[in-house]
């Protein structure tokens, strides 16, 4: 069967693919390993984030996408190359039309580099769609409803808040605050506090074991043993560090999610504001997964939270099912080259 529509949900720290009438067939992490001397591809996804913080000088690992945004070209080019070839298999005639999710907030010249590149990477055409949107129809709001909803798109580099109505966003936030910042949270916290320097991949991990958004009663403290080097004598060591001290370091940017949730919410017109309060605001995106997140969330806004069905794969499933009803969709809610 011939593939002749891509969804593809382009994030910072992971990227998946979507194929009508099969389903998510990708998700692997946005890196890419080059050799320096050559400026050679030498790994996609997976295989390059096993690299990260392991390479010899002669090899480079990219994150090409910083912030939901080109940083890297050519790079984000190889990169949307090999997941279309994942895709559509060696042998394939026709050229397939993309559809990529696009932060709210990014400029024309930010839209137009993604398009430029889709399209060089051996795409047919290249549509774009806002995350939020494509958030809230892939966690099955019903986004043409003249009610407000109000969606909190949480993933690697960035989060969108949006209140949706009538199919198209009334008022939104894109803030550059999420997965990333707050790996660089615990990082910072950990040398502050034990001394001890760690990796990024060493921060996520324990973000993803023993992280919390509200402080764990004593009873339900969780503990993780990390390593790292010891800033003093410069040697390998290792430490033990608990759910609450997790939660502290990350209370800044989670600070500065909620402020964001709060400005969308003071430009929301009265009768979509009364929706929200009556509806909830719905969570989605990977960093949405952070243990208590809708709890934290709930308490500092006074509205109820909680979150969409597998919060990671909302942006793609609704590139999904817009890719089914694209001649439906093109006009509202994509924009084409």
């Amino acid at each position: 069967m011939f593939v002749k529509k891509i969804g593809i949900d382009l994030g910072t720290s992971n990227s998946l693919v979507f194929v009508p009438k099969k389903g998510v067939i990708l998700e692997e992490p946005s890196v890419v390993a080059v050799t320096i001397p050559e400026n050679r591809i030498l790994a996609v996804g997976k295989e390059a984030k096993e690299m990260t913080g392991r390479t010899p000088d002669n090899i480079r690992v990219y994150r090409p996408l910083k912030e939901g945004v080109i940083a890297d070209f050519r790079v984000t080019q190889a990169m949307i190359k090999h997941f279309i070839s994942k895709a559509v298999g060696r042998f394939q005639f026709f050229k397939p039309e993309l559809l990529i999710g696009a932060p709210a907030g990014i400029t024309s010249t930010e839209k137009r580099a993604i398009i430029e590149a889709a399209l060089k990477s051996g795409a047919k055409a290249a549509y774009l769609a806002k995350e939020p949107i494509l958030a809230a129809i892939g966690a099955e709001i019903p986004i043409n409803s003249s009610s407000g909803h109000m969606i909190v798109d949480i993933g690697g580099g960035t989060t969108e808040v949006a209140v949706i109505s009538l199919g198209g966003i009334v008022t939104s936030q894109s803030v550059r605050v999420a997965g990333d910042k707050m790996n660089l949270s615990i990082i910072n916290y950990i040398k502050k506090k034990h001394n001890l320097a760690i990796g990024e991949q060493t921060a996520e991990e324990v973000k993803i074991r023993i992280g919390t958004a509200v402080l764990d009663k004593e009873k339900d403290i969780k503990v993780s043993n990390i390593r790292g080097r010891d800033l003093i004598s410069g040697l390998p060591r290792n430490i033990e560090v608990t759910s609450n001290e997790i939660c502290e370091a990350l209370s800044d940017a989670l600070g500065e999610v909620i402020q964001a949730i709060k400005m969308v919410l003071r430009d929301t017109p009265p009768e979509l504001s009364a929706d929200i309060m009556d509806k909830g605001i719905v969570l989605s995106g990977g960093s949405a997964l952070l243990r208590n997140i809708d709890e934290r969330i709930a308490r500092s806004i006074g509205v109820p939270c909680f979150l969409a069905p597998e919060p990671m794969l909302c942006v793609v499933k609704g590139a999904g099912i817009v890719l089914d009803n694209l001649d439906l969709y093109k006009k509202t809610i994509m924009r084409k080259k």
